[in-house]
């Protein structure tokens, strides 16, 4: 009997961690066949490689980013093999069995919850020809009527065969990220999380965990992300993991976790900050809004002044990257409440910000009274937010304009010491920086076009030119230093109109020539030839001390030169200051 899970993936990297763990359970009785996707691929593509597997049981693992192409898929697929049993699970189908049952009616059978033991029955029915009326954890039709048998048993995780050693994976384990599971549930009831329905958190077996990431990386995979809701929910487990990643990685490899920040106790972090090397580990960390009673409605609870300790501690140690997620459009927060929101978390600095907005999933407690704030949402799949009682669509729209710019210029790291100067110096807060030129950039149209570097930059210079900030001219300075550090050789041209006259130039190298001891003795050290000089160098002029600045942040105004250089062993720009 030929069975094939097939799944729509959001991008090529991604794998789909679900159908290989019930492809693991079913063996040895069934070896069912894999077919990953991705949501650009054409759906005719999908649907004739498929129909060329031949199968009798087909099976979509369906989640918000895929499953109106899923969808579309199944009922092309029906139409050409009207006699193939289809089947669909994950977690965007297993709470509202009911409607996916009358929606689709090409799909045979919804499968409600954890997969692996409900696909395996399944399978046994359909082989013998029995009917579905024993199995637990699936909706279908009988007689024209919607029968919903709910899940009645947990698999005991620590039994669970490994999805991690199929043979047909080998040779993408270093090209696509590595999903990794040691748990399931959480212990938190957010409503707006799928998360919260389980109740309870139950355990893999860690040691088979640690042997199945040894053989990963063993085979060359570099990217790693848990996906534990709450990885640290258990300090001494979290900390047994942390040791042995330590211990046991292979250069190059990166982990990723979700973090409940205030819960983080700061032993563990100075662990880390102590024994971790640099650009081990990544921490995401949901933050969602600091609003008190916003948390209160949501049934979140979340010490800040915990948190914020917890991210500081962690971004002083220099040696994990953090991911801060806010949440657009829970109830009771409008917009001067998310502003704050913004920028009590953007105070800490994150070295990603990703500002996300309210999805209504299904099965969720915010979905179930969204009545109670006037929630009003997409219809179909990724349902988000359009509006409620206090936040209506106009503020969403100001705040998307945040995130396109947010993302573009922080989150991407091209301008961040001027992002810095500007919320320091020239604007109210952070928020009212990225909500105004986010307004400017959607004015201006730019966010239908693509966008190269120097466009960013110029895009940028033209919205403070138009706002007419104060100090003109050393924000422009300080965008040509961020200019420079994205690049790793000698740019051919610059961004900015007003370039350096030749005989600035002339004069400076001329100086650097006959007298290098006015520089650093790190710009000695390089012992450039003449040839080197004008090859692998910029000259500038500039209103502050370049080098000063970069060790200690701070802008000392004068007249200077700046000199940048840009090495090709190392391939990154090192900047020297000379005064004129």
């Amino acid at each position: 009997m030929k069975v094939v899970l097939a799944t729509l993936n959001a991008k090529y990297i991604h794998t789909n961690l679900g159908i290989r763990y019930i492809k693991a359970y079913a063996q040895p009785e069934y070896d069912i066949e894999l077919a990953e996707y991705t949501i650009k691929d054409p759906s005719m593509n999908i649907i004739t490689d498929l129909y060329k597997k031949k199968p009798k049981i087909v099976g979509f693992s369906c989640y918000i980013w895929n499953i109106e192409q899923t969808i579309e898929v199944i009922q092309m697929y029906k139409k050409i093999d009207p006699n193939v049993t289809i089947f669909i699970g994950g977690p965007e189908v297993s709470y509202d069995v009911q409607y996916w049952l009358d929606r689709v009616k090409e799909v045979d059978v919804v499968v409600v919850g954890e997969g692996e033991i409900t696909v395996k029955n399944l399978m046994k029915a359909i082989d013998n020809g029995e009917d579905f009326s024993k199995i637990s954890g699936i909706g279908y039709r009988d007689n024209g009527l919607n029968i919903v048998r709910p899940q009645t048993e947990k698999l005991d995780l620590t039994t669970i065969p490994s999805p991690y050693r199929f043979k047909e994976d080998l040779p993408f384990l270093s090209k696509r990220i590595q999903y990794i599971e040691t748990s399931r549930g959480c212990p938190f009831n957010c409503q707006f999380c799928l998360s919260s329905i389980e109740v309870g958190v139950r355990y893999f077996n860690r040691e088979v965990i640690k042997d199945d990431i040894r053989y990963l990386m063993a085979n060359g995979a570099k990217v790693f992300k848990f996906v534990d809701r709450t990885f640290n929910i258990s300090r001494s487990y979290a900390m047994d993991m942390f040791q042995f990643l330590i211990d046991e990685h292979v250069e190059g490899t990166v982990f990723q976790f979700e973090i409940t920040g205030d819960i983080m106790r700061p032993e563990v972090i100075e662990f880390l900050n102590e024994n971790a090397p640099k650009g081990l580990f990544r921490f995401e960390i949901g933050v969602q809004s600091t609003n008190d009673a916003t948390n209160e409605l949501v049934m979140r609870r979340q010490n800040f002044e915990k948190l914020c300790r917890t991210v500081t501690l962690v971004r002083d140690g220099e040696k994990i990257d953090q991911h801060l997620d806010l949440i657009a459009g829970l109830p009771e927060e409008d917009y001067q409440s998310f502003r704050q929101t913004f920028n009590d978390v953007f105070a800490l600095r994150p070295e990603e910000l990703q500002l996300g907005f309210l999805k209504m999933l299904r099965g969720t407690g915010v979905r179930l009274r969204a009545h109670e704030h006037d929630y009003v949402y997409m219809d179909y799949a990724p349902y988000e937010v359009l509006g409620n009682n206090i936040l209506p669509f106009e503020d969403i729209v100001k705040i998307k304009q945040v995130e396109d710019v947010l993302e573009k210029y922080w989150n991407d790291h091209r301008t961040n010491n001027t992002i810095e100067y500007l919320i320091e110096n020239e604007f109210e807060s952070p928020f009212d920086f990225f909500q105004l030129f986010g307004s400017y950039w959607e004015e201006r149209g730019w966010s239908r076009i693509g966008h190269q570097l120097e466009d960013l930059f110029k895009r940028l210079d033209e919205f403070l030119n138009h706002y007419s900030i104060k100090n003109g001219k050393i924000t422009k300075d300080i965008m040509k230093v961020d200019y420079y550090l994205n690049h790793k050789y000698k740019p051919r041209k610059p961004w900015w109109d007003d370039s350096t006259d030749n005989d600035f130039s002339k004069r400076i190298y001329k100086q650097i020539l006959e007298q290098p001891e006015f520089l650093s003795e790190e710009f000695l050290n390089l012992n450039l030839t003449e040839k080197e000089l004008y090859k692998h160098t910029m000259v500038e002029p500039i209103s502050f001390d370049i080098e000063h600045f970069l060790q200690r942040n701070e802008y000392r105004t004068g007249s200077y030169a700046m000199l940048v250089y840009f090495s090709p062993k190392t391939l990154k720009p090192s900047f020297f200051t000379l005064e004129v």
